[in-house]
């Protein structure tokens, strides 16, 4: 039972802007690891999109529809649509991970 998994134009951002910090203020190897285990993570949601938690800041908002799952410190936001998963955000999870969800996840 395998679901299709797609990348918003934002998290597809989102991946271009760590590799890019990473690889400026690390190394290309480093950057090129992180890279690699973050898109692990967006394909192991094929086969178990419903394992992820529900983030706390929108379940303070009584918003259940949205899903995570992490490579320490980033968190990768999803909502699962019938056989598909739409990634929407890939951030450090040391962020105001509030703000960045009210500003990408509800439009505010």
């Amino acid at each position: 039972m395998s679901h299709k998994v797609l990348l918003t134009l934002g998290a597809e951002r989102d991946l271009e802007s760590i590799y890019d910090y990473i690889a400026e203020h690390d190394s290309q190897k480093n950057a090129d690891y992180v890279l690699d285990k973050l898109l692990e993570a967006v394909e192991s949601l094929s086969a178990y999109p419903e394992r992820g938690s529900h983030p706390k800041e929108l379940l303070a908002l009584g918003i259940r529809e949205y899903r995570q799952v992490h490579f320490k410190p980033y968190r990768l936001i999803y909502r699962v649509i019938g056989k598909q998963v739409y990634i929407y955000i890939i951030a450090d999870g040391r962020r105001d991970m509030q703000a960045l969800l009210t500003r990408r996840m509800l439009g505010a």
